[in-house]
């Protein structure tokens, strides 16, 4: 297995469907933001045996050369967009939902309609460089997966329920029922309302906020990809702590200037401490001295059914590999494992068609070393599936291959009560 991201190049392609015209292009090298452009003859080429396919009713998805994998996807017969990746390792999966992600950051700050009937290119081409910030976040090491996984990422504060009780007020007495608090990214807390957001925007929406520069306070235009793609409402953002915002997402009311800091001390001044006590979780996602063996180097626990994750790589100290690696890895196992081995997510009517074919043959865990098979060498990862949770584990080199499966069990068992 390659770890992704390792010195390779990604380029992403947004054209329009009808004229082929380029509305941008990012690209990223090892991870980092780069000004390497494709040519415009290369541009043209992938788009014309994209739309030569389309005229013979074939849909071309995806290619491969010896050091390239490539994607295609259109939106709405509008918008095509191509993904080039020469990193080790890439998986189709992977390239497919960074290429949904990313149209869901396009109707998230421009509006579908401005997608679908595209009537001045050049003003849709300024429009769509308020995306470009999180759009590149996509491409970049991330140290968040819900663009992967399509799960929001969370974290457990130590006083979850307090914060829970203090949203619940806040949220009434603020006039909206879509309130959360977001460390780096991750909800640390959320109303009931706010949980029930649909995909794309439950994972866009944190991600937005975590990918913007500091600011006490803020009010931005959204659409809801999935809930209101067309009408746009406000995402109002205010910094408790460095680091902490709550986040509000509501219409024409209420406005900013009611949630001055006389009205938002009364309400969280009195939890400060574990507003504090959020901070460090942006990291490691679990409290302080919870309790995991000292072999896990890093984890990822999804809730397939609640659309929710929490992943880390600040487990272990300094040890080896760096939590950039860790991270590459758990990446490339997740898009493994979810391409060849376990079933699509619940609720999907493939899965239904697959449990009534073959009840018995569907794989509940696996495992990979990543090296030789040897005592004391190569990172052990391995999967396990119980219901409606998938846990991934990334192990230290001395963890013994025939106790993985008992050591997942017994990890995803202490981490249930969280997720």
């Amino acid at each position: 297995m390659g770890e992704e991201g390792t010195e390779g190049v990604v380029h992403l392609l947004c054209l329009a469907a009808s004229s082929g015209v380029p509305l941008f292009c990012r690209s990223s090298r090892g991870g980092a933001p780069a000004r390497q452009q494709l040519p415009f003859s290369v541009i043209g080429s992938l788009n014309g045996v994209h739309m030569f396919g389309q005229n013979l009713e074939v849909q071309l998805s995806s290619a491969r050369t010896e050091d390239t994998t490539v994607v295609w996807k259109s939106f709405h017969d509008s918008i095509t967009l191509i993904v080039l990746s020469s990193e080790e390792g890439t998986l189709e999966l992977r390239l497919e939902r960074l290429l949904q992600m990313v149209f869901g950051a396009m109707v998230l700050l421009v509006g579908l309609e401005e997608l679908t009937n595209i009537r001045n290119v050049e003003r849709l081409k300024k429009e769509l460089r308020a995306s470009y910030r999180l759009i590149d976040s996509f491409l970049g090491n991330s140290e968040l997966i819900g663009d992967l996984t399509q799960c929001v990422d969370c974290v457990v504060p130590p006083e979850g329920s307090l914060l829970q009780e203090a949203l619940s007020g806040f949220s009434e007495a603020a006039g909206t029922a879509f309130v959360s608090l977001v460390v780096s990214g991750r909800v640390a807390a959320a109303t009931e309302s706010w949980w029930r957001l649909g995909m794309p925007e439950a994972v866009l929406l944190p991600w937005l906020v975590g990918s913007l520069p500091p600011q006490a306070a803020r009010d931005y235009p959204v659409y809801l990809p999935h809930g209101s793609p067309t009408v746009p409402h406000r995402l109002l953002t205010l910094t408790l702590l460095p680091g902490l915002e709550l986040c509000l997402l509501c219409g024409p009311r209420p406005p900013l200037s009611q949630l001055d800091a006389q009205f938002l001390e009364r309400w969280w001044q009195p939890l400060l401490d574990p507003l504090r006590a959020c901070l460090p979780l942006g990291a490691r996602a679990l409290p302080a001295g919870f309790p995991l063996h000292t072999d896990i180097l890093g984890l990822l626990l999804l809730h397939l059914e609640l659309k929710r994750c929490l992943f880390t790589v600040e487990l272990s100290g300094d040890r080896e590999p760096s939590p950039e690696q860790r991270r590459r890895l758990l990446r490339s196992f997740y898009t493994l494992v979810t391409a060849t081995h376990f079933p699509p997510e619940p609720g999907q009517p493939e899965e239904k068609v697959e449990e009534a074919v073959h009840p018995a043959h569907v794989p509940r865990a696996c495992y990979l070393v990543s090296g030789p098979e040897e005592p004391g060498i190569g990172w052990r990862l391995v999967a396990l599936q119980l219901g409606p949770r998938r846990l991934l584990l990334l192990l230290s080199a001395q963890s013994p291959t025939h106790g993985l499966r008992g050591l997942a069990t017994h990890t995803l068992h202490a981490l249930t009560p969280l997720l």
